[in-house]
């Protein structure tokens, strides 16, 4: 499922930037773009990500941007006060000396920043990183619920088809036996009526389609349960499509009548509906 999120955070380093955006996907896939100081979050992150989302592939960026003030910078004064000593002694020997505040800030060792706490820094990180997760998942439920509502509509179109068409297996049966009837009637020769009863049996029983609505109307009945779990239902969705798929194509290898065949191909445009969109949920 398609979703995105993003945050900040200041810290006494910098500002930290997460990103997590998604596409589509059959499984999980995580890719991970991370700053060098953050690079041995990258099992923990995946972890993180794989406990909230379980299909999608997912892009996780941290980003760490250092501000003029994200570094500490302290004098040693121990040292400038050594310096200061060895100035004052030399000056006789150097009357003109002069050293400007400059000058003095390039010793080395005079000036020294305060580097980043490596377990502070990462702690900051999961902290940002956990925030947008939340507004990530919380995305994805929003678009969840979209799609759950237009799966269901079509799931609600498959059922009223089928109802359609249990109605009128009694009437199409009725005119195949008509059919038969007729077509034996103008046989020059009478046909044996206990034969003639034994052909329209099986004739009948090989346009007989009441399991296969049964089994859709079961199908429909799943994923109506199926959408009131909280849990991943994508793999689910999967192979209910493809039962509801069978029965279609059942449906329309038995038809003998314009409408059954009408009626076959609005469910495989339907169903086909369907998976394009459950292709979308986890």
């Amino acid at each position: 499922m398609t979703a995105y999120a993003s945050g900040e955070r200041s810290t006494p380093w910098g500002t930290l930037g997460c990103e997590v955006r998604a596409v589509n996907h059959r499984f999980l896939e995580l890719g991970a773009r991370l700053p060098d100081e953050l690079r041995v979050l990258e099992p923990a992150l995946r972890e993180r990500v794989s406990r909230r989302v379980s299909r999608g592939k997912v892009d996780l960026t941290l980003r760490l941007r250092a501000s003029g003030d994200a570094v500490s910078l302290q004098v040693d004064q121990a040292l400038v006060a050594r310096l200061g000593e060895l100035a004052h002694g030399l000056r006789g020997h150097f009357p003109e000396l002069r050293v400007g505040l400059v000058e003095l800030l390039q010793f080395p060792g005079v000036l020294q920043s305060q580097a980043a706490d490596p377990a502070e820094l990462q702690a900051e990180a999961l902290a940002l990183v956990d925030d947008v997760l939340d507004a990530f998942v919380a995305s994805r439920e929003r678009e969840g619920a979209n799609l759950v509502a237009a799966i269901l509509e079509r799931v609600e179109g498959i059922a009223r088809i089928a109802a359609e068409v249990r109605t009128l297996v009694p009437l199409i049966r009725d005119g195949q036996r008509a059919k038969l009837e007729a077509r034996l009637a103008d046989l020059a020769q009478a046909a044996d009526p206990g034969r003639v009863e034994q052909e329209l049996v099986l004739s009948l029983q090989k346009l007989d389609v009441d399991e296969e609505l049964d089994r859709l109307s079961s199908h429909v009945d799943e994923i109506r349960r199926v959408f009131g779990q909280r849990e991943p239902v994508g793999r689910r969705l999967d192979f209910l499509l493809q039962e509801f798929n069978r029965e279609a194509n059942t449906l329309g290898s038995k038809s003998v009548d314009a409408r059954t065949t009408g009626a076959a191909v609005e469910l495989k445009v339907l169903i086909d509906q369907i998976r394009e969109q459950v292709q979308n949920i986890e």
